[in-house]
């Protein structure tokens, strides 16, 4: 595929994805009772932190979270319209809990298509974008002193990893940015609803722990 057209997908997606993110990160602030500055620096966190630790690991550097204001625009948006409208947003639970699901979905297919486009192999590039789906929400939990949901047994970057497989795999062939895309978000997403509907759970320890 032209490499212009992948750039340009490339960044419409990640700001979409980011702004997703976002607004999750900022809704846990506001459900702890914090400030707006902890909205804005979770909103920043979660929308943020899965790409610019993709862009360390590929060497991409400046990440483009401080080369481009829109990445830092987004974010800042996104957390601030949060704050000001939690009591219409936080009454939407299943809507955020899709909101979370899309970003992921729309992460995990950027991250390994960046990967790809800086030379990454396969294997790495669809590890990264797992990475870029799921480090953000990592980050985001362990700042507002909660338990990741990835090991809680929610089937979260298991889904992660299956989209940016399908993505990477389909990029190798000649068929539309949009298409492979597509492709990968598709596949993230629908496993990440089945799983949220039909109560999929990871595997768990059974009976008490003997530590």
């Amino acid at each position: 595929m032209p490499e212009t057209e992948l750039a340009t997908s490339l960044v419409v997606l990640d700001l979409v994805g980011i702004f997703v993110f976002a607004v999750t990160g900022a809704l846990v602030a506001v459900r702890k009772n914090l400030d707006l500055f902890a909205a804005i620096v979770l909103a920043g966190v979660t929308g943020l932190g899965g790409g610019f630790l993709r862009d360390v690991l590929l060497g991409a550097t400046p990440p483009a979270a401080l080369a481009d204001w829109r990445y830092l625009l987004v974010p800042l948006a996104a957390g601030a319209l949060t704050f000001a409208f939690h009591p219409a947003i936080g009454r939407l639970e299943r809507g955020i809990t899709l909101l979370d699901a899309f970003g992921l979905a729309l992460f995990c297919v950027t991250g390994a298509l960046k990967a790809v486009e800086l030379g990454v192999g396969p294997v790495p590039a669809a590890l990264l974008g797992m990475v870029t789906a799921i480090g953000g929400g990592i980050m985001r939990d362990v700042l507002a002193g909660r338990v990741p949901v990835i090991f809680e047994g929610a089937l979260y970057a298991t889904p992660a990893l299956a989209g940016a497989a399908v993505a990477v795999l389909l990029d190798r062939t000649d068929l539309p940015t949009v298409v492979v895309a597509a492709a990968g978000f598709a596949t993230c997403l629908g496993w990440r609803l089945l799983a949220l509907v039909r109560g999929w759970q990871a595997p768990m320890p059974r009976g008490p722990a003997n530590v």
